[in-house]
């Protein structure tokens, strides 16, 4: 690292601060370019310009990940035909790594050339090294559809939420009903919302003839019910245990709960055209990877294109354990004299979004009974009577990624052995 050249560059959405020194801490320049492709090209003539004078072997780049802000920066450096030519390195720096390393600088100023600096000196002491490299635009665009993916489901489990409320005030009954005593298992089927759209009132549905009221049934759900009759007294049963309220009440009422399941199905559309978009951005990037994650029972093709999105190259995680702190599948320990405290929350300066898809996929690989993860599962399920299924499920994620990882480092399928 002695001949290496190391940039740190402060992004900003109209300037870059720009700061280029030598191991020995000697500072070539620490300049504002405009963030642009002419400021880009001015700063890798200046990189150039000081490159033909000391031959370095290796260039590093560092920025800050500040969004779509450090993607052009960052894209533009590591596709650069001039500066791959010299082993070149872009690494796109959490900002909370960069701040803790600030606080290592006594009573530094707080400007941009001293941000710059901070994030050069960062790659300088050779803290790049537990880091992955900019991925490129390839990953970047996989990327951009498995996180949109993310943010709508996420916008769908808050609109359910947030319906519920008003579900409980017209159709009480129907929400605190017990599992058995639910005329749907999902409270958000197409029967369902086609009920609760159609009928305007508990009275509405408890007053109406059972015949009638299972033929409705049957027709919104195709015939798939195999016996709509129950479904029809379990209904009318959680009608006639709802409370009642005065007519203008139910039609506010009804008009808020149609618009929420309007966005719910809008939301859910949008869901069904991002998975077609994955699967042919996903289709030609890391075969092998992604075929290897399809071999584990339950990681069906999205999941498996979320997980590569995030990941990249196995390359770069030196172990399993690194590869789950990086998801954020790790607890630190709060320990205290003789007390340890056994809840212990996530990793908040984590990968969110890898770790939502191993979370998904773990949920995925119980359901189908993939027996590593099941048994697994279960086994953590019955060791507590507090947060079973979220406990269990963490868990049972982080023994996933155990399993992916020897599988990516290996480059091998998952096999069953007998």
């Amino acid at each position: 690292m002695t001949n290496y050249l190391f940039i740190g560059a402060d992004i900003s959405l109209k300037s870059n601060q720009i700061c280029a020194m030598n191991f020995d801490e000697h500072v070539f320049f620490n300049c504002k370019f405009s963030n642009t492709p002419d400021g880009c090209e001015m700063i890798i003539n200046k990189i150039r310009d000081i490159y033909q004078k000391y031959f370095f072997d290796k260039i590093i780049i560092v920025c800050e990940s500040t969004g779509v802000y450090s993607f052009h920066f960052a894209n533009y450096f590591s596709s650069n035909e001039y500066l791959n030519n010299f082993n070149t390195e872009v690494y796109c720096l959490n900002a909370h790594d960069s701040e803790k390393y600030r606080k290592s600088f006594n009573d530094i100023e707080k400007t941009d050339p001293s941000d710059a600096f901070v994030l050069a000196d960062f790659a300088r002491v050779g803290r790049t090294r537990k880091l992955s490299p900019f991925r490129g635009s390839q990953f970047i665009a996989l990327q951009r559809l498995t996180r949109q993916r993310y943010h709508i489901k996420q916008d769908i489990t808050r609109e359910k939420l947030y319906i519920m409320n008003n579900l409980y005030l017209g159709f009480s009954g129907l929400v605190i009903a017990d599992k058995k005593d639910k005329p749907f298992q999902n409270m958000f089927s197409s029967t369902s919302c086609a009920v609760i759209d159609y009928f305007d009132s508990p009275e509405h549905i408890a007053d109406t003839p059972i015949e009638e009221l299972i033929d409705f049934i049957s027709k919104a759900g195709k015939n798939r019910f195999k016996n709509p009759n129950e479904n029809a007294k379990l209904l009318q049963k959680a009608m006639r245990a709802s409370y009642r309220l005065d007519k203008v009440s139910y039609d506010s009422l009804n008009v808020a709960i149609a618009s929420s399941i309007n966005i719910i199905k809008c939301l859910e559309s949008q869901v069904k055209d991002i998975d077609e978009a994955i699967l042919k951005t996903v289709k030609g990037l890391c075969p092998d990877a992604y075929n290897i994650l399809l071999s584990i029972r339950g990681i069906g093709p999205v999941y498996a294109a979320g997980i590569i999105a995030e990941i990249g190259s196995i390359d770069f995680f030196n172990s399993d354990a690194g590869l789950a702190k990086y998801a954020g599948l790790c607890w630190n320990r709060s320990q205290s004299g003789n007390f340890e405290k056994e809840d212990t929350s996530f990793s908040r300066h984590s990968n969110k979004y890898l770790r939502y898809y191993l979370i998904e996929a773990t949920q995925s690989c119980v359901n189908f009974g993939f027996p590593f993860i099941e048994e697994f599962y279960i086994k953590k399920f019955n060791e507590v009577t507090k947060h079973q299924h979220k406990r269990a499920l963490a868990l049972s994620a982080r023994k996933l990624v155990r399993l992916i990882y020897g599988l990516l480092r290996k480059n091998q399928l998952y096999q069953v052995i007998n």
